[in-house]
């Protein structure tokens, strides 16, 4: 008897704004997310027309470069991945860039971007970072992950002033606590722990709002502290 069953649904295409004061570079990577079915909402050259163009645009997942005429795509990504009410990133930050510099990976991660692409990426590598950006997964070019994990780890060697009182968490936000420590993605502890994408999403920003945390930064810093990173 053959086989009815329909095929899988192809994932929904991704809202995405580009953000690149090159030309001809930005119109080739939007047209590289179009070719591949996403949704370019807008683009822009500048860093506060990005800012000010996002508001209407209410793209997904913003792909900004670094070096831009007016500001930089440090303050862009600032200024677009400020959380909402729900806690949640306006706008999710992949910077793409041709710099693989470590002050600049790293102030583009504090700044709140969610993943860093260096433009010497190839395509399907870029795609999968728009759509795993998308979904709230860190994105980096190899080697950078390490990178940015040391910087944690540095920081979390800095003692902090403020009095050991935070509040208690459940033993589940403190597993994914943890894993988020050891450099896992969201989606790496959805399928570690069998929980849905969105179910490790709000443990983690559950666990953000009790300790009165402000970023993925600031969380792991904690965890580290706490020896939570180490088996």
């Amino acid at each position: 008897m053959k086989d009815v069953s329909e095929p899988p649904a192809p994932p929904a295409p991704v809202r995405v704004m580009v953000v690149d004061d090159h030309p001809m570079w930005r119109d080739a990577v939007a047209r590289d997310l179009a070719e591949a079915g996403h949704e370019v909402v807008a683009t822009a050259g500048e860093g506060r027309a990005a800012v000010r163009i996002a508001a209407a645009a209410r793209p997904q997942v913003a792909v900004v470069d670094l070096q831009l005429p007016d500001i930089s795509g440090v303050e862009v990504a600032r200024a677009l991945a400020a959380p909402g009410e729900d806690g949640e990133p306006a706008v999710r930050v992949l910077v793409l860039s041709a710099s693989g510099e470590q002050q600049d990976v790293l102030d583009a991660v504090k700044a709140g971007a969610t993943g860093y692409l260096l433009k010497s990426a190839g395509r399907e590598e870029f795609l999968d970072a728009v759509r795993r950006t998308a979904e709230g997964d860190a994105v980096f070019t190899p080697g950078l992950a390490g990178l940015v994990l040391g910087e944690y780890r540095r920081l979390a060697a800095v003692p902090r002033r403020e009095d050991d009182d935070a509040p208690r968490l459940t033993d589940r936000e403190t597993e994914v606590l943890r894993l988020v420590a050891k450099g896992l993605t969201y989606k790496q502890i959805a399928q570690r722990l069998v929980l849905s994408h969105r179910t490790v999403q709000n443990h983690v920003q559950n666990t953000l709002g009790k300790l009165q945390l402000h970023n993925r930064v600031e969380l792991v810093r904690y965890a580290m502290e706490k020896g939570l990173d180490q088996d």
